[in-house]
């Protein structure tokens, strides 16, 4: 990891501060929220399963929807979106709660407005996540995401204490009228925000290839892909814990709303913990340890909660996992952000989210549907078991080394002049590069095109091949396609300058007097010859 940083560092940057803040404060109201609903379901449904889908239908919507947004992240304002979003969430939780106040909810009916709230969190979680790099210098991102999860673990240490405390005296139509008011102070941030993002010089994707494009780029990276199966994993195991925690309370504890409030503060008291221990740990410990530690911490923490009816007991077990859950999604998020350029980082983050809420989805459901056909303690034991397997995992697919890459735009391509007029959807085009190799140098030549055939497809290339001239072998031709002019030039923009060394490796191998020859055509087909135009002698073009 890059050299350690204070972690309130970030804090003096005035706009991530005052978002900060704010945000925290529309945390702090859902999680009351998340209090309400849960002790509410209680209330109307005695299925343990209906409580565990509370849980799930908040969860499930950032796994269905959060690839979709993390593309609005990458092609329209980031600032934009989280208002959007933020709005949206307002007006769900206003109806939610007179809703609630006029004793019209059902069991489906709550679900039913927890899953738009999820929706409304799916939106705006890619562009909150990549906007962090628009507020602050690539040197801070780490101290920056580690401070938001801080920060929704300060407000968790208190928040469902307080909305235990609200729902016990209030009803949980209060709890979701204080969830309703804590979006005002982000949306106000939000609308003074003075947003620097840089000027778009090119056209925006449309959303199709826009989310095809992110697929791509995560095809071929593969330490992402090893990041997001590894959350998927964790995000499986470790829910159990806040998915049967209000069954614990109930039933396990014998307690009420406050009981359960407290636990889910003991959980976040750790989470802070965990926040501090961060940097230390990201000094002393390799990112695949720091992991193993958290599953490890973790699977002990459930196990010892499914098998207690002691309510201190139970209390340290989710200050424990509190830290570990925190270490994990902190470590598994700032690798990505800082594996990942900006171009595409919204959809990046949108699919580790969609890996690991996926994962606490389906954890969601799992485990409500073992309590309720086995009791909660038998369900934390067995997903003690199963995030102790995380631990194993990493010794057949480790986390990747993290390196400190720059990212930023190379910034050497520029746009040629040519002699044929046309449009930037104009398309398909066809690129030839050709290359002089001695003999010597074919190895070395070969190792470095797998780099650059996997840079080439990441960033948009189709139909890469090399090939090799049969009667000069010394000339090596590199060729791709891309659909349109504007997607090759895009394609030549995504270039980072982490990516420049292999470049740079493989121009020095060529041998020819001047840099290699670079063909830019436009494909055009013929329409087969009719009899009457065969005759005629007239090709038509395409």
């Amino acid at each position: 990891m890059p050299d350690r940083k204070p972690l309130f560092a970030p804090l003096s940057n005035t706009t991530f501060r005052d978002l900060w803040i704010a945000n925290n404060i529309s945390n702090l109201g859902g999680l009351i929220q998340g209090v309400g609903a849960a002790w509410m379901m209680t209330s109307i449904s005695a299925s343990e399963n209906m409580v565990a889908l509370v849980q799930a239908s908040t969860t499930l919507p950032i796994m269905l929807f959060s690839i979709l947004s993390g593309a609005l992240a990458d092609n329209f304002q980031r600032r934009q979106v989280i208002l959007l979003a933020q709005i949206f969430m307002f007006v769900v939780s206003v109806l939610l709660a007179v809703f609630a106040y006029l004793g019209w909810i059902g069991p489906w009916m709550l679900l039913a407005f927890t899953f738009l709230i999820g929706c409304g969190t799916a939106l705006n979680n890619p562009a909150w996540q990549a906007s962090v790099g628009d507020m602050v210098p690539r040197q801070d991102v780490a101290g920056a995401v580690s401070l938001n999860s801080m920060g929704f673990n300060m407000t968790r240490s208190v928040g469902p204490a307080m909305g235990g405390a609200i729902v016990a005296f209030g009803g949980a139509a209060a709890a979701f009228a204080a969830n309703a008011a804590s979006y005002l102070a982000l949306i106000y941030a939000l609308f003074r925000w003075q947003n620097s993002e840089k000027a778009r010089t090119l056209p925006r994707e449309d959303i199709g290839p826009a989310v095809a494009a992110g697929l791509r780029y995560v095809a071929m990276s593969p330490k992402l892909l090893k990041v997001f199966f590894r959350s998927f994993v964790f995000g499986l195991s470790s829910i159990a814990i806040l998915a049967l925690m209000p069954i614990v309370a109930r039933d396990l504890i014998k307690g009420g709303p406050l009981t359960y409030g407290l636990l889910l503060g003991a959980f976040g008291v750790g989470a802070i913990g965990g926040a501090f221990a961060n940097g230390w740990l990201r000094e002393k410990l390799t990112s695949e340890n720091i992991v193993r530690l958290s599953f490890a911490g973790f699977a002990l923490a459930e196990a010892a909660m499914g098998a207690t009816e002691n309510g201190i007991i139970s209390g340290l077990a989710a200050v424990v996992a509190g830290a570990c859950w925190v270490v994990a999604l902190s470590l598994f998020n700032t690798i990505v952000q800082l594996s990942t350029p900006r171009w595409v980082v919204g959809r990046a983050v949108s699919f580790y989210q969609t890996a690991s809420f996926g994962g606490m989805a389906a954890g969601s459901w799992l485990w409500g549907a073992v309590a309720e056909n086995a009791g909660s303690g038998t369900a934390l034991s067995i997903a003690a078991l199963v995030t102790a397997g995380g631990v194993i995992i990493g010794f057949f697919m480790p986390m990747p080394v993290f390196e400190d890459l720059d990212l930023d735009p190379l910034d050497r391509f520029r746009e040629p002049d040519l002699n044929l007029e046309i449009l930037p959807r104009s398309g398909p085009i066809a690129i030839h590069i050709d290359y002089e190799i001695a003999d010597a140098d074919v190895r070395e030549f070969l190792s470095l095109m797998v780099e650059r055939r996997r840079i080439r497809i990441r960033d948009g290339a189709q139909a890469w091949a090399l090939m090799r001239d049969l009667e000069n072998p010394h000339i090596w031709t590199e060729t791709y396609h891309t659909p349109t002019w504007v997607d090759y030039v895009r394609h030549n923009h995504r270039r980072t300058k982490a990516d420049a060394l292999n470049f740079d490796q493989i121009r020095a191998l060529h041998r020819g007097a001047s840099p290699p020859k670079v063909h830019r055509m436009i494909e055009r087909q013929v329409i087969p010859p009719s009899d009457d135009v065969f005759h005629k002698s007239h090709i038509v073009p395409h």
